[in-house]
């Protein structure tokens, strides 16, 4: 079984790893966030880091997904088939010109061919997490990474904005694997009543998900 999480910046998606993680005993991969020496020089100059960041992220996220399709029983904290959604904003916003978008979309092209030679050709699940924009400022400023401040800086308040909605058309999109929308919102994970019903949530789409197959293997 191989589950990851997608979602915006701040929604609550390494924390939901982390719950769905040690329901199911299962190994978590982190996005790589704390010890990427990008991410503070993109936040500082998002026009000079663009391409950088991106096909840092990609790198490793290409690392992540190939050792989870290889083994057994993952959970994934944010993913290669939503790296291409960061890259396609910063293209629209300046931050990478054409010849770079370009040049990053060949490379994941030959890296998403290169997981079809697999055993497992996909995730099981995407459990995709949500809040109202608000919730998500709330929860930027309450886990206080420096960089990721917007006060007096509209410019990264509007880029969290256009992000927020960019996911929405990334969820709706999303054919790589069956999925599941979760409300971070209406589920806050801090109480651990509402951690219960997320997972069991997530309990009943596998469940829904591996029925066929049972039925199948029992003909």
């Amino acid at each position: 079984m191989v589950i990851i999480t997608a979602g915006m910046i701040g929604v609550g998606k390494t924390t939901l790893t982390g719950k769905i993680a040690k329901h199911y005993g299962s190994k978590a991969f982190y996005e790589p966030v704390g010890d990427n020496p990008v991410l503070p020089l993109y936040y500082s100059d998002q026009k000079s880091y663009g391409f950088l960041l991106q096909i840092y992220f990609l790198n490793k996220r290409f690392a992540m997904i190939k050792k989870a399709l290889s083994d057994d029983n993952n959970v994934l904290d944010r993913s290669i088939y939503e790296d291409a959604l960061f890259t396609r904003e910063n293209n629209k916003e300046g931050n990478i010109t054409d010849t770079e978008f370009g040049v990053y979309l060949n490379l994941l092209d030959n890296m998403m061919n290169e997981l079809n030679d697999l055993p497992k050709k996909a995730p099981d699940l995407m459990v995709y997490a949500e809040t109202d924009f608000d919730t998500i400022l709330y929860r930027i400023k309450k886990r206080g990474r420096d960089y990721e401040q917007f006060d007096n800086n509209p410019e990264l308040e509007d880029y969290y904005l256009k992000m927020w909605a960019a996911y929405k058309e990334w969820y709706r999109d999303y054919d790589a694997s069956p999925k599941l929308k979760i409300d971070l919102q209406k589920y806050d994970l801090e109480n651990p009543k509402n951690v219960e019903t997320v997972l069991g949530q997530i309990d009943t789409a596998l469940a829904k998900i591996r029925e066929p197959k049972d039925v199948e293997e029992a003909m």
